[in-house]
């Protein structure tokens, strides 16, 4: 069928929609009331009536509403859908009244209707009602995505989600689980002691992660506004205020970089703050807190991701970086003193590293070339490079290292965190340095957060930072391969484009 023709069908099919919905209008007056009062949902009667037998009548009348998804024998047969399930609507001349009868001709899939009836279970075993009254609550002017195919046009799909999740189950479960594993999340670190709170989506000062940020303005203020491309600049700032020493934030993150099936740059993060706790406190927390997730949403630790059978029962394997390194490579950066040792040994081993490369970024970019896509199963990357990791504690004897993890599976970074670092000397030492690396770069907006190092000056007790990224998690915990999957409306290029 050509799209000519597709269209020509679906303007006549809207014309004649148009056409009821004035007869409607004459007939019935309010074809789109304020209010219906219905006394039960699909999901409550079919737990109620689930050992009713068969070819049963029973004396009890309700009164349900949905979506009309299927219409048989003109109508005769009506499956209506909530958000909990279906319910069949059976009209006919020896239980329902001429006057609802009357409407069926007006009803149409994708009409949202109201009906009051008698319940009962069909000699096939089907639940239905018996329709005794019949109220036209929606007209619908469009007609629904072809039943058993929904949009088989992926764009289509995320462009007008809300006929995808109308006709396609497992977008519909998707978004009920995320809804589920974000609740979880909340429920899990307030269980376990943390206070949530909200910080600011609008920064003057930029910072608290490496990336390009959207920029806008402030009327009032007269001020050039960042949006957020993390919370810890602030977070922190509770830490130091004694508000609380266990803080957390389930915030939206916004990067302006690039889009693919793991990156979206609007995004959801879970980021919390631990007073008198280190790195590895928290990589006890991470393992908690995904064992929990994943019983909640299947029942058990072990789930499939895909062909692969994932594991998140603790505890996750746990390796420092320089030694997965020299497993997967054979190359010792541990050995290794200046950085020109490093940018030759990698060189050597056949890796592009760029001319000024450091010893920490030779290290941290052969793990990412060799080592990242093998992390199948749940684990805990320890001891990165400090030259990468700028809020972060030096491993104790050994100076190039930090107390930082990044949580891996399915070869995906899931999770980032830090015993933090909370010299006020040290730290101003460290952003200055990486605010001249980012004005070498060209960002010329970047600037120091003098606010936030007034803070630390302060003084800040030792904490374990931990930055999980929720949308990844979603999609591994709901087999979902992209994560505009798992984002009900992910951002589109304008249709001309």
């Amino acid at each position: 069928m050509t799209d000519k023709t597709e269209t020509a069908l679906s303007s006549d099919v809207t014309e004649v929609r148009a056409q009821k919905l004035k007869m409607l209008r004459e007939k019935i007056g309010d074809v789109y009331p304020a209010h219906f009062h219905r006394t039960i949902t699909n999901a409550e009667l079919a737990a109620k009536y689930e050992n009713l037998e068969a070819d049963v009548v029973t004396e009890d009348v309700v009164t349900v509403a949905g979506r009309v998804y299927s219409s048989r024998n003109s109508g005769m047969f009506m499956d209506i859908h909530d958000a909990g399930g279906k319910i069949q609507i059976f009209s006919h001349k020896d239980t329902t009244p001429e006057e609802a009868r009357a409407m069926l001709p007006m009803i149409d899939l994708g009409d949202i209707i109201g009906v009051t009836g008698v319940v009962r279970r069909t000699k096939r075993g089907e639940l239905s009602i018996n329709a005794q009254e019949i109220t036209m609550l929606t007209k619908s002017l469009l007609p629904m995505p072809e039943k058993w195919h929904g949009l088989s046009d992926i764009e289509q799909r995320y462009r007008k989600r809300h006929l995808d999740i109308m006709t396609n189950e497992e977008s519909k479960l998707r978004f009920q689980q995320r809804s589920k594993i974000v609740s979880g999340i909340r429920r899990f670190m307030e269980d376990d002691g943390f206070m949530e709170v909200e910080t600011p989506m609008l920064h003057s000062v930029y910072g608290g992660a490496t990336a390009e940020p959207f920029k806008t303005h402030h009327n009032t203020l007269k001020l050039d506004m960042y949006l957020r491309i993390a919370p810890e600049l602030y977070l922190k700032r509770t830490l130091v205020s004694g508000l609380t020493d266990k803080v957390f934030e389930i915030n939206r993150n916004f990067r302006n970089e690039g889009v693919s099936t793991r990156h979206n740059p609007e995004f959801t993060m879970m980021e919390c703050y631990w007073a008198y706790a280190d790195y590895e406190d928290v990589m006890d927390l991470v393992e908690r807190l995904f064992s929990k997730l994943a019983m909640s949403i299947h029942g058990t630790t072990e789930f499939m991701f895909g062909d692969k059978e994932i594991s998140f029962k603790g505890p996750f394997k746990r390796v420092p970086m320089p030694d997965a390194v020299k497993e997967a490579t054979g190359i010792d950066f541990l050995a290794m003193k200046t950085d020109e040792e490093a940018r030759a040994a990698a060189e050597a081993a056949g890796f592009e590293v760029e001319k000024d490369a450091t010893w920490g970024e030779c290290l941290a970019f052969i793990f990412e070339e060799k080592v990242e896509g093998t992390l199948i199963q749940p684990s805990h990357v320890t001891h990165f490079p400090k030259d990468i990791s700028p809020f972060a504690k030096e491993v104790p004897g050994e100076p190039r290292l930090v107390e930082r993890f990044e949580t891996y599976c399915n070869a995906w970074e899931l999770g980032n965190a830090f015993s933090e670092l909370n010299d006020p000397e040290e730290q101003r030492r460290r952003m200055v340095e990486q605010l001249e690396q980012a004005h070498a770069r060209g960002e010329k907006d970047k600037q120091l957060d003098d606010e936030f190092l007034d803070a630390i000056d302060q003084g800040m007790p030792p904490a374990g930072g931990l930055g999980i990224g929720v949308d990844r998690l979603i999609m591994l915990l709901t087999n979902a391969p992209s994560i505009r999957d798992i984002i009900l409306f992910p951002a589109r290029r304008n249709k001309a484009d």
